[in-house]
């Protein structure tokens, strides 16, 4: 039964993404050729969540009656649940900067122990970003590509982190797995992108995209970090919330290579809600989504992660 409600749920996936968002605005020099503009008139709703224990561990055995699902703070029916792993297209946005030099080593040792976490049909691909952001590798099924390429980075320049989700989105596209992710490995803020904190998280409102971030951030007095440094950690948190990732600060490198396993844990256990909206109007705004947890009597306090909202793509 599992099987064919996430098949269900997967198709789904698909139809929202085409039918009920708006198209992402793009600079027409990173275009790589026209698409078709596909439309399905199916107004299902499809939100990926994760639960875990103050622990941080996932929690993988709660049934559709677990969970509650508001939109507007209008209660919706769930119609669709699926909580079996199914193949991710991963994402990883590794700041080359020239502030990462002393962090290249154990930021490799984490990206390998993120990469045990994938599944044998996940797809990868690598931006670079420094000065300006770089696909260094597009979708491969093989993460030794991806570890060889950072193996050869040199971290030079400044940050152009929200040109590189842009950059991100964009690749998404082409995404071959339904369910896609992206993750950010960061020592700092953004310093040199073009486009705005505000078009980035319009665009992540309007793509079917979690995204979960590392943030190695330097100790000491905030009032003496650069401007862009002291913002980093806000930035990364409201970029993972809005979308149903998580960010994880790491004060301690040695910490990293345990963050990136966790979220590749994240990444390969979690449900998918879905339902059709009580009010299905098109009306291109963005409506909020809050999940809401009746766990059973013998568990820990828990915590869900989910994505925040849609924007309906007005008909």
């Amino acid at each position: 039964m599992f099987a064919v409600q996430l098949r269900t749920a997967i198709l789904a996936a698909v139809w929202l993404v085409v039918g009920f968002q708006f198209p992402l605005k793009t600079d027409p020099r990173l275009q790589t050729g026209p698409r078709p503009d596909l439309r399905v008139d199916v107004p299902l709703v499809l939100i990926p969540a994760q639960v875990t224990t103050p622990r941080g561990t996932p929690v993988t055995t709660l049934n559709q009656e677990n969970f509650r699902l508001f939109e507007d703070e209008a209660e919706q029916k769930i119609t669709h649940f699926a909580s079996e792993d199914a193949p991710l297209s991963i994402g990883l946005l590794f700041d080359a900067s020239g502030s990462m030099r002393d962090k290249m080593r154990k930021s490799l040792e984490a990206a390998t122990e993120f990469f045990k976490t994938s599944g044998s049909e996940d797809q990868f691909f690598l931006i670079e970003f420094n000065e300006r952001p770089k696909l260094t590798v597009p979708f491969t099924r093989r993460s030794d590509e991806i570890y060889r390429r950072l193996l050869r980075t040199r971290p030079v320049g400044r940050t152009s982190l929200l040109d590189a989700i842009h950059m991100a989105l964009l690749h998404m596209k082409d995404a071959p797995n339904p369910r896609k992710a992206i993750v950010i490995l960061s020592d700092g803020g953004d310093n040199h992108s073009r486009y705005t904190e505000s078009e980035i998280k319009g665009a992540l409102q309007e793509a079917d995209v979690l995204v979960y971030t590392m943030g190695i951030f330097k100790s000491g007095d905030p009032a003496k970090l650069p401007r862009e440094e002291r913002s980093g950690p806000r930035l990364l948190a409201e970029l993972a919330e809005q979308t149903g990732g998580q960010n994880f600060p790491v004060e301690n490198l040695d910490d990293l290579p345990a963050v990136c396993e966790r979220i590749g844990a994240a990444l390969h256990n979690q449900y998918l809600l879905g339902y059709y909206p009580a009010n299905p109007a098109r009306d291109g705004k963005y409506h909020r989504v809050k999940v809401v947890l009746q766990a059973p009597p013998n568990m820990p306090p828990l915590t869900v992660y989910h994505r925040l909202g849609y924007s309906a793509r007005p008909q």
